[in-house]
This record gives structure tokens, C-alpha cells and sequence, in this order.
């Protein structure tokens, strides 16, 4: 019966770790998307900028060519 409780405990320490591991790694993974939220609005600002509303029909202009691997 000891042996069983030493086992239990040693999964519930096993499991405590891991969830403490997934949560450092959720809260850097929220981190770094809030970065790249930023990023992309600043892009997406920076990009609409000067360009008279031009870069919005930008990709109608491009060609329809075959990939280069036909």
C-alpha cells in the first residue's frame, strides 16, 4: 500500500511539473503574439501610408503565369 501512495505522489509531482512547463510556455507564446499583433498593425499602418490606396489593388496587376515549375 506505501508503494502505491510513493507512485501516486510521484505522478502528481510528474504532472504538477508539466502543467507549470505548459503554462511558461503559454504565457510566452501569448507574449509573442502580442508582438506580432503589434508588428502587423504597424506593417498593415506603415504600408497604407503614401501610397494613395494603390497597394490594395496591387496584387490584381500581377500577371495570372504558371508557377515556373510547369
Amino acid at each position: 500500500m506505501n508503494e502505491r501512495f510513493q507512485r501516486l505522489e510521484e505522478k502528481i509531482a510528474y504532472l504538477e511539473r508539466h502543467v507549470t512547463e505548459q503554462d511558461k510556455a503559454m504565457l510566452e507564446l501569448a507574449d509573442e503574439i502580442a508582438v506580432l499583433r503589434r508588428e502587423l498593425r504597424a506593417l498593415r499602418e506603415r504600408g497604407g501610408q503614401g501610397t494613395g490606396g494603390e497597394a490594395a489593388g496591387a496584387a490584381d496587376d500581377l500577371p495570372h503565369e504558371r508557377p515556373p515549375h510547369y
